[in-house]
């Protein structure tokens, strides 16, 4: 009798583990910060989202549920959680409605649009939006915007600082910049192995990723990099582990550039990359510089086009196409699936 209420206590406790798992809600519109951030009664900030959920002890996975809207930040957002995260218990932010479900339109993506001045010291002042602070974060569906601020040179709409935080996810995001009014330096800047880019979309980034220390296990996969005007992914030295595939990189100044004199053994399949000024480079001391053919001998290529014609589909009318900054229908690249639809969508 004693053996079968000791495993009743411990399957009472696992189950109540379960459900201490939280979803927070916030509407630009309609929410207010001092309710509960339930569905029927949302926050109205970021900010005040993300200290409850910051504070939030317990065990299971936080998610903050994003309602379409213009969300404004004054400052950078921390996301440093109480509860310890792990790959079963994620601290997620996300649209209510991501981009494959039926209901998705453009201007039902939350976009987040800060306009503060420089926030951060780390290496050199800068501004930055999201701070990712914890290992197992996600960040899904939500469109940035460059930063307006005229005080503010450098812009990353996300950051992770710590090279000891693992599995930060970034998917079905959009990052699009305007170097004259709504710059945006680089999409995501991040330390630490194990970062996961899909499905995205960065339009016109000085430079679309950066991944500088400790990079080990990360993967860039169906993603569209357009417009870099410095580098389409700016790399430090890669420790282990590396999945580059199903992307389209076009009209960059550089593909890629890489730590001065490294031929590290990077692989690259099933791609589109095609129309930038330079293919790999390095950097210097004195700026960027191109990599020549033998320094790049470790360079394994499968299925990479090099040639072709990369068509987005662009704004023609008042409102936004669905498929706005993806891949026409007959581009070039299309079948490699790059861009925010996880499923096959129309325009």
């Amino acid at each position: 009798m004693k053996t079968i209420l000791v495993s009743a206590l411990f399957a009472a406790a696992a189950c109540h583990s379960v459900l201490r798992a939280e979803e927070l809600y916030i509407d630009p519109l309609k929410g207010h910060d001092d309710g509960p951030g339930t569905l029927q009664e949302p926050y109205a900030t970021l900010a005040r989202a993300v200290n409850v959920a910051n504070a939030l002890t317990g065990n299971g996975p936080v998610t903050l549920k994003l309602f379409p809207g213009l969300y404004v930040l004054n400052d950078k957002v921390t996301l440093k959680p109480a509860r310890t995260t792990s790959a079963t218990a994620r601290f997620t932010v996300e649209a209510v409605i991501l981009p494959d479900e039926k209901e998705w339109s453009p201007a039902k993506m939350p976009v987040i649009q800060s306009v503060s001045a420089n926030n951060s010291t780390a290496q050199f002042p800068h501004s930055t939006g999201f701070l990712v602070s914890a290992s197992y974060v996600s960040l899904r569906g939500l469109k940035f915007l460059g930063n307006p601020n005229p005080s503010v040179v450098y812009y990353y709409p996300v950051t992770k600082e710590d090279e000891s935080l693992q599995a930060m996810e970034v998917s079905q995001c959009y990052f699009i910049s305007e170097k004259n009014s709504i710059p945006i330096q680089g999409g995501i800047w991040a330390q630490g192995p194990e970062t996961d880019i899909n499905h995205c979309v960065f339009y016109n980034c000085r430079n679309a990723i950066l991944l500088f220390k400790s990079v080990a296990g990360f993967s860039i996969t169906h993603t569209i990099m357009y417009g870099a005007n410095e580098s389409a992914i700016w790399m430090g030295p890669i420790e282990s582990g590396f999945v580059f595939k199903n992307n389209v990189v076009t009209h960059c100044h550089y593909f890629w550039v890489r730590p001065e004199k490294s031929t590290p053994s990077y692989a690259f399949s099933d791609c589109l990359i095609t129309g930038n000024e330079a293919y790999t480079g390095f950097y210097t001391n004195m700026g960027l510089a191109p990599a020549s053919p033998e320094s790049d001998h470790n360079l394994k290529e499968t299925n990479i086009a090099k040639t072709g014609k990369v068509t987005l589909v662009e704004k023609s009318e008042e409102s936004l196409p669905v498929g706005y900054l993806n891949l026409a229908p007959g581009s070039d690249g299309y079948g490699l699936g790059a861009g925010i639809f996880k499923a096959p969508r129309g325009k």
